[in-house]
């Protein structure tokens, strides 16, 4: 089993702006990539390029935010295509977890798989949080599972996380490859007693 994940804290990067797609996450052209090792310095690379052009800089650009571990974003975060290598991308540029208002289904099952958990909190809320990272970058912000919260200074924020998807990071049943490989042997057991898998033994 995995390890359970109750709370994370660090510093954060607020990003900005509803709809941010998958493809504005990691370029299409990075999705031939054989692992996903190395993909985080990729991320968001089009949209860095173009503020950049713009003699603007994009948070993941910022050194203010540098090794910062969580990550605030707005609206229908992750919308788009299914690639997992949204996610990955994200996990790999060193993010551990996501505060958002609200995020697309499959981007949210895609961290939930990869143990980045993703709590939504009030459009409101994230607005304040990510105006007083912007205004102190070094202030630590702490995503809290167990207790349906965002904590950041004195602000206490109410979050919402599925009961399913909660419950799977409370206890570490995130990672469903982790939970075949540790119950081997009562699915070899299972399948021992199945008539049409044992006369194929």
């Amino acid at each position: 089993m995995s390890s359970a994940i109750l709370s994370l804290s660090g510093r954060a990067i607020p990003l900005r702006g509803n709809d941010i797609d998958t493809d504005r996450i990691i370029p299409a052209r990075y999705l031939r990539c054989v692992t996903f090792d190395g993909l985080g310095q990729y991320a968001f690379e089009d949209d860095r390029k173009q503020l950049k052009d713009q003699g603007k800089l994009h948070a993941f650009d910022d050194q203010r935010f540098a090794g910062a571990k969580l990550l605030v974003v707005n609206s229908n975060f992750g919308c788009g295509s299914s690639r997992e290598h949204a996610p990955q991308a994200i996990a790999k540029w060193g993010i551990t977890g996501i505060i958002g208002v609200s995020y697309s289904e499959i981007f949210f099952g895609n961290c939930v798989a990869m143990g980045v958990p993703c709590l939504r909190i009030a459009s409101a809320d994230a607005d304040a949080l990510q105006s007083t990272i912007e205004a102190d970058p070094a202030v630590i912000v702490t995503l809290d599972v167990e207790k349906r919260q965002v904590r950041c200074g004195t602000k206490t924020y109410a979050a919402e996380m599925a009961d399913g998807q909660r419950q799977q990071f409370v206890t570490g049943a995130w990672d469903a490859m982790g939970e075949l490989r540790a119950g081997a042997d009562a699915v070899a057991a299972t399948a021992k007693r199945l008539p049409y898998v044992s006369s194929f033994a």
